[in-house]
Order: C-alpha cells, then sequence, then structure tokens
C-alpha cells in the first residue's frame, strides 16, 4: 500500500508545529521557556496524527471501519492528549490575548467540553453523515479536525493551562473521566452488539473477506477495549496529582508560616492546581522581604 497525501488534512499539522516552534523559540533562555518534555509531547501528538494520516493505514481507513474506528481513536485519544499536554500559559498567552480567542475559552469549560466532544463524537457516527464524510474529501478532512479539536479541548479540562473552576477538584476530575468512558462505552456498544449502520464499506469488506457485521464489532470492540485502559491510566494520574498538589500546597502554607505571611488554604491550593506555586513562593518571598 502507498503513503497517502492530503494537503487539507496535513497543511493545519504543518501550521500548527511551525507556530508551536516559533513560540517556543521565543520564550526559550527565559524563565516561562516550555520544558522540554512538554515539546516532545506537542511535537510526538502532532507527528502520530500525521503518520496516521499520511500511512497505509488511511487508505484502509476508507476500507474497513474498524481500521476508521483506530485511525480515530488514535488521533483524539493520543495525538490530541499529547497535544495538551504540550501547551503551557505563557505559550498560547499571544492566542488568549485575541479578543475572540479569549471568549472562546468558555468551550474549555467542563460542563462545555463533555456535551461538545460527545455531540461531536456521535455526531459523525450517524451514518448518513459517516459516509458522506468517506465521499467527500473535504468533508473527511473536517471530520477529522473536529475529532482533534473537540478531543483537545475535553482532555484541556484535565491536562490543559486554562484555569478551570474551583469547584473542578479531584472529585469532579474522577467523575468527568467516568463520563468520558461511559459516554464512549455506549457507542462501543451500539456498534458491538447493533445492527449493520454502515454500507459504504461493502466494496472494502468484500476485498478483505470479511461481514459487514463482524467488522461493525471489532470497531465497537477496539473502543471497548482501549477506553478501560486509558482509563486506568487516567485515574493514575489523577491519584498521583492529588497527592503532589497535597504536599506542595502544604509545603507553601509551611513556607508563609515560617516567613510570617498570611496565606489561604484555598490560595494555596489556586495557584497549585494553576501550575503557579512558584510564583506564589517568590511572592510570598517579597512580602516578607517588605515587612521585614
Amino acid at each position: 500500500m502507498s503513503l497517502t497525501f492530503s494537503p487539507e488534512q496535513l497543511a493545519p499539522a504543518a501550521i500548527s508545529a511551525l507556530l508551536y516552534a516559533k513560540r517556543a523559540h521565543t520564550l526559550s533562555g527565559t524563565p516561562r521557556a516550555v520544558p522540554g518534555w512538554r515539546q516532545a509531547c506537542f511535537y510526538s501528538g502532532v507527528a502520530l496524527i500525521v503518520a496516521v494520516l499520511v500511512s497505509p493505514l488511511a487508505t484502509l481507513a476508507d476500507e474497513l471501519f474498524w481500521v476508521h474506528m483506530v485511525e480515530h481513536l488514535t488521533m483524539s485519544d493520543a495525538g490530541a492528549l499529547l497535544i495538551v499536554l504540550g501547551l503551557t500559559g505563557p505559550l498560547i498567552a499571544p492566542i488568549m490575548r485575541i479578543g475572540l480567542f479569549d471568549r472562546l475559552r468558555v468551550l474549555a469549560h467542563p460542563l462545555v467540553a463533555l456535551p461538545l466532544w460527545a455531540i461531536n463524537l456521535y455526531a459523525w457516527h450517524v451514518p448518513a453523515l459517516h459516509e458522506a464524510a468517506l465521499r467527500h474529501d473535504g468533508l473527511h478532512a473536517l471530520e477529522h479536525l473536529s475529532f482533534i479539536f473537540f478531543s483537545a479541548n475535553m482532555w484541556m479540562c484535565l491536562f490543559g493551562p486554562l484555569p478551570q473552576p474551583a469547584w473542578f477538584g479531584t472529585g469532579w476530575k474522577a467523575g468527568y473521566i467516568v463520563a468520558v468512558r461511559l459516554l464512549g462505552a455506549i457507542l462501543a456498544n451500539a456498534l458491538l452488539f447493533g445492527s449493520v449502520f454502515y454500507t459504504a464499506y461493502a466494496p472494502g469488506e468484500a476485498a478483505h473477506h470479511i461481514s459487514a457485521k463482524s467488522d461493525q464489532a471489532i470497531a465497537g470492540g477496539i473502543m471497548d477495549i482501549e477506553a478501560p485502559l486509558l482509563t486506568v491510566c487516567l485515574f493514575c494520574w489523577l491519584f498521583l496529582k492529588f497527592a503532589r498538589e497535597n504536599d506542595e500546597r502544604q509545603e507553601l502554607l509551611d513556607h508563609a508560616a515560617a516567613r510570617g505571611v498570611p496565606l489561604t488554604q484555598e490560595r494555596a491550593g489556586r495557584a497549585v492546581s494553576a501550575g503557579r506555586a512558584d510564583e506564589l513562593r517568590a511572592r510570598i518571598d517579597r512580602d516578607a522581604g517588605d515587612v521585614g
């Protein structure tokens, strides 16, 4: 099988990588420099998405539904997640200073991001829209961009640099993860146990000697296997994050008490959650110096 070249799908990835590299270079050598591991995550996410779009997998995805499912899960559950892990506040600051984009940050609110992700997921699996995307390259590119954007937006609530509501603590994040997985599981089981939804794959299924029912069931099974594995990883991350933030918050409170600077648990918690513990520690030292 040959490689696939689709400019309308590859251009956004190339532009994103170039803009990211430019901004990361601007911040290098400053206190706001983007950590190497975050840059590695971002470029790995973009590379993974590009690899999926240009590899023989892209051709097979037009022939078999289960391969199409692998393609989408790779882009949304792996590629988009890695891209979000690569973002920092200073990195996206120029974008947030643009009025339109600043107002769009409401999309990353957990009560908005989750429904948008679910609507996008289910809409593109409506047979008429799904099969139309297979027939039209422009719509297919929009489908992929939608999966990447809304998945990244969904992951932003857990891993992104944008401030989240004060109530969205560890317990709510755990519930958020469960909700994401349950919504995915409903679709997976509909594909696994339901009737055949898509007829556009019939020629490819015949060529690969697989029935439409088996093709769809494999796709649903892949979703059912991938989701629990990812959920376990996310809960491990959440537990470790909770423990680290607990220690970091107490360290800030102890540091403030030792310097004679008043600090509430709420303020310390907000600083830790936003990744600004070092900034608050420096401010405590400045305040202590002013008092002295």
